[in-house]
């Protein structure tokens, strides 16, 4: 008896092979990943983002037209003026920065809710976003946790070399000056060096439930001998969607500076040459949005695309994967996720077979001292035992004498067998100066001796 019954249909496929593929695989099945589950991708990371667009756009701007406004009611250049002018700066610059990180915090919960999607993508799933938040949920923290680590590690780490750089410019212009640009480049190196090691903390994170430094050492392990595909993955999507951007906002940009003069070119409408610029600048705005949110799902895509080839060329993920796809399409429930069952696992995986070597049988192996095929054998060497003889090839032991060779004197005979009987004479007609062919064979003992002639020869008469 099996679980499974006689007959099922093929399971569905995924978004990606349920085996080990390579770079080109990975770059463009991150595109089509948004076709899987658009609602679930792009239209969750599209939502969030424009809200959290739109809110600190507007919080920002209430926050600045409230403070600055105060600077009506104080004469210009009173030390009131000053007062209110910092205040107001200092005001502003906080709400800026504190709304900022909360929109960085959507931003890592919509790449942790396409993590959890793609996953489910890569074994032909296609679920709810209920589904996907049920896995993102109880490790959202971490995701939040890891993004402002990273970010304060990035700010104490700038703010220190600007502070040198500050200090030096002050003392000696130059070297200041030289050392800023060694840090800039060296800030650059750094992080083109750090960003594939920690490409796949959040992947882990969600996918393997695993702490921040966990989760940081996993990445950095998994990544290792992958460094340069996956700066390239890394690299390609963030110059394309940066092109893209640029594409859409230079026009927005041109056309946001015609627009006052066509509108209003004696000056006097102003109000309405200023709202057609906001509006452009508006819609302008809101192509960027749509552009970052695609290259947010498609780097976060590529991010678990690569983590799952990793997992399958160092742990096999791809049997999990596999065996997961095929108890679930036979109507097996309540399995195991299949991204927790290997974690860890090293397995060695055979070496490719080169190009036009033989393939190696399993079992067989040449016997031992055998010559190897094809090579040429000097006549009459010993063969190894059961080796096939050519035919007409002497098969005599070297160490037998041949029949009929003198033996030394109280020598015993190697042979046990008695001598044969001498050969009768020829024939008529047949001398010793005969050929073999025509001489009679030694009979076997016991034979009656018999003779032989060629036909037609006078024996046969």
């Amino acid at each position: 008896m099996t679980a499974y019954p006689a007959w099922t249909p093929a399971s569905r496929p995924g978004i990606v092979p349920l085996h080990p593929y390579g770079f080109g695989t990975i770059l463009g099945r991150s595109f089509v990943a948004l076709r899987h589950n658009p609602k679930v991708l792009l239209g969750f990371a599209l939502i969030v983002q424009a809200a959290a667009y739109i809110v600190l756009t507007a919080a920002v701007g209430g926050v600045a037209i409230a403070s600055f406004s105060r600077l009506d009611t104080v004469p210009i250049g009173s030390d009131d003026y000053d007062a209110i002018l910092a205040g107001s700066a200092v005001i502003t610059a906080a709400t800026a920065l504190v709304l900022g990180l909360a929109t960085g915090a959507l931003s890592v919960i919509v790449q942790g809710v396409v993590v959890s999607e793609v996953a489910h993508a890569v074994v032909a799933e296609k679920p709810s976003l209920k589904a996907v938040w049920a896995r993102v949920k109880p490790v959202v923290w971490r995701l939040i946790g890891y993004s402002a680590l990273y970010l304060v590690a990035t700010i104490v780490v700038i703010g220190v070399l600007a502070g040198i750089v500050t200090l030096l410019v002050i003392n000696v212009l130059w070297l200041g000056v030289a050392v800023g640009v060694l840090f800039v480049l060296g800030l650059i190196v750094v992080s083109l060096w750090l960003t594939p090691k920690l490409f796949l903390v959040p992947s882990v994170i969600i996918l393997e439930r695993a702490p921040i430094f966990r989760a940081i050492a996993r990445s950095w392990q998994l990544t290792r001998g992958r460094f340069w595909s996956t700066l390239g993955v890394v690299v390609i999507i963030s110059v394309a969607f940066s092109i893209v951007a640029q594409i859409i906002s230079v026009p927005f940009s041109l056309v946001a500076g015609i627009v006052p003069g066509i509108l209003a070119p004696t000056g006097e409408d102003a109000v309405g040459a200023l709202v057609g610029v906001i509006a452009l600048q508006v819609v302008g705005q809101f192509g960027i949005l749509l552009v970052q949110c695609i290259a947010l799902v498609v780097q976060s895509t590529s991010a678990v695309l690569v983590y799952v080839d990793a997992r399958m060329r160092v742990e096999a993920l791809d049997h999990d994967l596999n065996t997961y796809v095929e108890q679930r399409d036979a109507g097996a429930t309540d399995l195991v996720d299949p991204y927790l069952v290997g974690v860890g696992r090293i397995v060695e995986r055979p070496a490719p077979t080169p190009v036009g070597a033989p393939p190696a049988f399993a079992g067989y192996s040449a016997p031992t001292g055998s010559p190897a095929y094809g090579a040429p054998q000097a006549y009459g060497a010993p063969q190894p035992y059961g080796a096939a003889q050519a035919y007409g090839t002497p098969s005599q032991d070297a160490a037998t004498p041949a029949h009929g060779a003198p033996q030394p004197s109280g020598a015993a005979s190697a042979d046990p067998t008695p001598p044969a009987p001498p050969v009768p004479p020829a024939a008529d007609g047949a001398s010793d100066d005969a050929p073999p062919a025509h001489r009679a064979p030694d009979a076997a003992p016991g034979a009656a001796p018999t003779t032989w002639a060629a036909p037609g020869s006078s024996g046969d008469a």
